[in-house]
């Protein structure tokens, strides 16, 4: 059974943003696949809703005129593992969410949902931030945007403010342009358990593919919120694609991340796998670039 005390059905974003400001005690359910479950635990019996989910205008993804690749907040995984500018243009995307779950939360979950329930564990959390995306956030005050990274604020908070709703997600074309990416989660049951760490690579080869450009590394449970790598990823700048740069930009992470012990793993089993991770992924991102690596 669920202890629901309210639910309002919004007909439009406008309309979600009234409902909200007026019960400023409500949540946002869309897919329910997070929402329900902790209503079901207790953890939010007695909860006002209010439901986004017949919002279409939120589905989808298209390219913006200056070549962003929009993803509304509503669009589910398996619509976004399936869609073609996704697989073009930022294939790590695609398989990170393809990662979530079984075929029926894949179904069901949302992009929007699986980003503002605020975890370090969601699979697209590190993978969009990688990518460089923006979080398009609608209220009251009108719409803003800003770096994911400064979305998340602590573990189960992101920055949404009283009448907010997510609408989109974007990923800039200078974020993507050149660029190949590659996730790879580690769980005990992969896709049907939270991951026990991710990792996505994002690389951008010369010309030549003989000099990693730029390289960009984030990382899902090596800390309270989705991070990415900095250190790591400055000690392959500009390198040449060589296996010797990519051993350090791995254990460059261990600068970088901040993992702790849980019942799921140690932290020192989680700095380990994560340096693993990091070389693979970005072994991986070089060699879809076209790169050839070397000693």
């Amino acid at each position: 059974m669920y202890d629901i005390k309210a639910l309002y059905e919004a007909a439009s974003v406008p309309h979600a943003i009234a409902l909200l400001t007026e019960h400023p005690q409500a949540r946002i359910i869309a897919g329910g696949s997070d929402v329900l479950i902790q209503i079901r635990s207790g953890k939010l019996a007695g909860a006002e809703l209010v439901s986004i989910y017949a919002l279409d205008e939120l589905r989808g993804v298209s390219l913006e005129a200056d070549g962003a690749i929009r993803i509304g907040s509503l669009t589910s995984f398996s619509h976004i593992a399936r869609d073609p500018i996704i697989r073009a243009r930022i294939g790590a995307l695609a398989q990170a969410v393809d990662m979530v779950g079984g075929p029926q939360i894949r179904n069901i979950g949302t992009i929007g949902g699986n980003t503002c329930n605020g975890v370090t564990s969601a699979d697209s959390a590190s993978t969009l931030l990688a990518w460089d995306a923006l979080v398009e956030l609608t209220g009251p005050q009108g719409v803003r945007r800003l770096p994911i990274g400064d979305f998340y604020i602590r573990a189960g908070q992101v920055d949404l403010r009283p009448g907010e709703i997510q609408t989109a997600i974007l990923i800039p074309q200078a974020a993507y342009q050149g660029y190949q990416g590659y996730y790879i989660k580690y769980a005990m049951r992969e896709a049907m358990d939270i991951a026990t760490t991710g990792c996505s690579v994002n690389v951008k080869l010369s010309a030549d593919k003989k000099t990693m450009e730029d390289v960009r590394a984030a990382f899902g449970v090596a800390g309270p919120v989705p991070l990415r790598a900095p250190a790591a990823e400055a000690l392959a700048r500009g390198k040449p694609a060589a296996a010797a740069h990519i051993r350090a930009f791995a254990q460059g992470v261990l600068q970088d991340i901040h993992p702790r012990d849980s019942w799921r793993a140690s932290k020192d089993f989680r700095q380990h796998i994560a340096v693993v991770m990091a070389q693979r992924a970005l072994t991986q991102s070089i060699r879809l670039a076209g790169g050839d690596i070397h000693e």
